[in-house]
């Protein structure tokens, strides 16, 4: 007895279009048409009632036929790298969506019903023109995961203050001057990926997330560090190089967890003594600092094995 095919990978074949033979496979539930000139998704794509991941990743396609959104059992959706302006508002149909990936497109807006998608963990924005996202993102209550990097956002939006059980917020190389307080809310978050925006203040509540592992806000404007900062007990990566600061709060020789630290690039004249209490620390740069004054209680860490850069 033949046993009917799950799996299909095109990736790579030169296809111009998507064959009726493999739409006639109705057992199908992953097909991968990646890195080909695909210009259109065919209306009978709807006829594979099983599909649970498709990707279409570099190819050339412009528009999106209605008839994709009414594969009702997909669960990861890749559409990056093509030359999308827009996306249906029968994006909301897909229920059971969980991974969506449009990044590298022209998309100047993301269609409202995007907050229909409430089992949507992983959502990859980034590569695109927008300057804003739907309210209805309140209702992404199960993202982990948000890139919206290489965009235009100025501010980031309130909503996103909702998605309270994020674990990963990706935001830099846009425009951002100021951080709303809604992030204070995320609990959860343990990346906080900041850098090449125009952030001038880091804001009290920063040290309210108390999962951060990883704080990137390198390539921004900052000036000062709240003393909140101690707070965060469990960061172990933390990135300020090209920055404007012109000092280091004594709180952050409270975060014993720190292995990481990038100070590189900024106007920093002194240290504070606390730093000689980060014990685990692995990685001091200081490097482009023109009038820091190295203190001899650094020996101390480099005798714990911390390398440091002057």
């Amino acid at each position: 007895m033949k046993i009917a095919q799950r799996s299909l990978d095109l990736t790579g074949r030169q296809l111009s279009y998507i064959s009726k033979e493999v739409l006639a496979q109705s057992a199908l539930e992953e097909i991968w048409f990646d890195d080909n000139h695909i210009e259109e998704v065919p209306s009978d794509i709807s006829e594979l009632h099983k599909l649970k991941k498709l990707s279409l990743y570099k190819n050339n396609l412009s528009t999106l036929s209605e008839s994709l959104f009414q594969i009702t059992s997909l669960e990861k959706l890749n559409l990056s790298a093509n030359k999308l302006t827009a996306i249906s508002d029968s994006l909301g149909s897909l229920k059971s969506l969980e991974v969506l990936d449009v990044q590298h497109n022209e998309l100047v807006k993301i269609p409202d019903s995007v907050g229909d998608l409430q089992n949507l963990r992983f959502l990859y924005l980034g590569g695109n023109h927008l300057t804003s996202l739907p309210k209805s993102f309140e209702g992404l209550k199960r993202l982990l995961y948000l890139n919206i990097t290489y965009n235009n956002f100025a501010l980031l939006p309130e909503c996103l203050g909702s998605l309270e059980q994020l674990i990963e917020l990706r935001i830099y190389n846009n425009e951002i001057t100021s951080l709303p307080d809604c992030l204070g809310r995320l609990k959860h978050l343990r990346e906080f990926h900041g850098a090449h925006n125009k952030i001038r203040v880091l804001p009290e509540f920063m040290g309210h997330l108390i999962s951060l592992r990883k704080l990137i806000l390198s390539n921004n404007q900052l000036t000062a560090l709240p003393e909140g900062i101690g707070s965060l007990q469990k960061l172990t990566d933390f990135d300020l190089r090209s920055n404007h600061l012109t000092s280091i709060p004594e709180a952050i020789g409270n975060i014993q967890s720190l292995r990481f630290l990038d100070l590189r690039d900024n106007r920093l004249s002194s240290l504070p003594a606390s730093l000689q209490n980060l014990v685990n620390l692995e990685k001091l740069d200081l490097r482009l600092n023109k009038n820091l004054m190295i203190p001899e209680w650094l020996k101390k860490l480099e005798q714990l094995g911390c390398t440091i850069f002057y």
